[in-house]
């Protein structure tokens, strides 16, 4: 589903990734391990076309997106796309529902089908009852868990998950964890995850790790159901 060739990313002299390859099936959960600046967090913003690295290509099913204008690069990631950060980046202002539906009004859908999408998953999340609680009013994994139906509001093809669990205690992270698992196997999404949380990565089908700036080593666990 994802390739992705000769990566070569610099900021100056400094170079963050040297020629990294990467292939992602449909349905795999990866993830991404290795110590501070090893540069997991640049390649998961490349693969999420968020930044654009000096050499090599990503490819989704066959298509080079870096390749794509602008509109359409935005496009292709808010269709194809979910992102969880470590710190959920919810707006404050805005109530749960209202955070979920910003990455489909943005991509044009209507306004009710968009809620309606909302509210289902906020329900999925066992969250139906805070739909109009605000962040503040919210505990972390709660956040969390909005933050993840956020992802999903446009059912993309893959959720990049940067630290997802990193700002969490441990029944939260657990839940979070199992949570990507259940949903892999339901809806058949594909899940690329960086993390230090050695009892997330041990869960995955394949765990990369990383050092200066290359991918060093996989460990293969379990082939995902096509």
């Amino acid at each position: 589903m994802i390739e992705a060739r000769n990566i070569v990313k610099r900021y100056g002299n400094l170079e963050v990734l040297r020629g990294v390859d990467l292939d992602i099936a449909q349905g795999e959960i990866v993830s991404i391990v290795g110590p501070s600046g090893a540069g997991k967090t640049t390649l998961l913003q490349i693969i999420g076309t968020l930044d654009t690295p000096q050499q090599g290509e990503v490819r989704y099913d066959g298509k080079n997106v870096l390749a794509l204008k602008d509109k359409e690069l935005a496009r292709f990631r808010n269709r194809n796309i979910g992102f969880v950060f470590q710190f959920h980046q919810l707006l404050p202002e805005f109530t749960m529902l209202e955070n979920v539906t910003i990455p489909a009004l943005l991509g044009g859908d209507n306004k009710n089908d968009a809620m309606q999408r909302a509210r289902l998953l906020l329900e999925r999340m066992h969250l139906g009852d805070r739909l109009d609680h605000k962040p503040s009013q919210l505990s972390g994994g709660e956040c969390q868990r909005v933050a993840v139906a956020r992802a999903l509001i446009n059912s993309p093809k893959v959720i990049l998950a940067d630290e997802p669990s990193g700002s969490l205690d441990s029944h939260n992270k657990q839940e979070l964890h199992q949570l990507f698992f259940d949903l892999r196997n339901e809806l058949g999404q594909t899940f690329i995850i960086v993390t230090h949380d050695e009892s997330l990565a041990a869960q995955a089908d394949r765990t990369l790790h990383m050092r200066d700036g290359m991918i060093v080593e996989q460990t293969m666990r379990n082939t995902p159901a096509r």
